[in-house]
């Protein structure tokens, strides 16, 4: 047993068909399933049920597949160790990001490939939950999120505190200044949250505060895409509660923002990275500029 012939398991066992392993590995058909038997010989155990065309994991298959990924992961790791020790800096960063936070991130970029020419990026957006776990299968470097997170498979870096605002359709009229507005009033609007994908985040936060105004907040949205709550609310669908910050950076007109009259409600960033993994020198060098918020916050 040898890594190519690892390789080729590991790449039937990701397409689930000898065919579309074939072709992604550049590979003939005949010698692929050959290494295979060879494999289920050596290894004296059937590593796949053949069901059709298709090829489904024996438990003995499920074992050895999981094991080749963290195998082939931390090979990946230490080539890029070894890398890191020439001299320069190269390759790719790949950085994960919530949209409502990603105003973090264009600044540095510029900054960094000035200082970094030969190193592009990557970028993968999605809520905190689901970079969390792009983190643990190594498909991004570090992420922006928000909190609150689960944080103890992670080195974290907290930014600046946010506050939360309102934003509402132009046309509302509301009692008062039109500058601020209550949480009394707020939580008796029609509201569009964000809300993420699994796990409890700002959403349950938010709620639970509206709940010490209004028994039962008419939420009549909920979605993760800040950009989407935004352009329903200048459509006049409800009103809404986001950082400053996403509302500066995806106003999408037609709305008003209005502060918060109670000082409750506050949104915490992050970068964050996972523990057991070798982050790269250039990531690391990219986490520090985010030190520079933290010195000016």
């Amino acid at each position: 047993m040898d890594m190519k012939h690892l390789k080729y398991f590991y790449t039937i066992a990701a397409e689930g068909q000898i065919t579309r392993a074939a072709k992604k590995l550049h590979i003939a058909q005949p010698p692929l399933s050959q290494s295979l038997k060879n494999l289920e010989r050596d290894i004296g155990t059937p590593l796949f049920d053949r069901n059709g065309r298709r090829m489904e994991l024996t438990e003995a298959g499920k074992t050895l597949y999981s094991r080749c990924e963290t195998l082939f992961q931390l090979f990946e790791e230490t080539l890029l160790e070894v890398q890191d020790t020439g001299e320069g800096m190269k390759g790719k960063l790949n950085i994960g990001c919530v949209k409502s936070a990603f105003s973090h991130i264009p600044g540095k970029m510029k900054e960094f490939g000035k200082i970094y020419p030969d190193i592009t990026f990557e970028l993968r957006e999605g809520d905190s939950a689901s970079l969390a776990n792009d983190l643990k299968n190594r498909r991004i470097d570090f992420a922006v999120v928000r909190l609150p997170l689960e944080l103890d498979e992670f080195h974290h870096k907290r930014l600046p505190v946010e506050d939360y605002v309102a934003v509402l359709p132009n046309e509302w009229l509301v009692e008062g200044d039109d500058s601020t507005i209550g949480m009394d009033l707020l939580s008796a609007l029609p509201l569009l949250l964000l809300r993420r994908t699994s796990g409890r985040g700002q959403y349950e936060l938010i709620l639970d505060q509206l709940k010490n105004f209004t028994p039962s907040p008419k939420v009549v949205t909920m979605c993760p895409d800040v950009d989407m709550i935004l352009e329903l609310v200048s459509e006049g669908v409800g009103a809404t509660i986001v950082p400053e910050l996403a509302y500066q950076k995806h106003n999408p007109g037609k709305v008003k923002m209005m502060k918060i009259k109670e000082d409750i409600l506050h949104s915490e960033s992050a970068v964050i990275w996972l523990k057991e993994r070798y982050l790269s020198k250039s990531a690391q060098k990219f986490i520090e500029l985010f030190d520079q918020e933290n010195e000016m916050d």
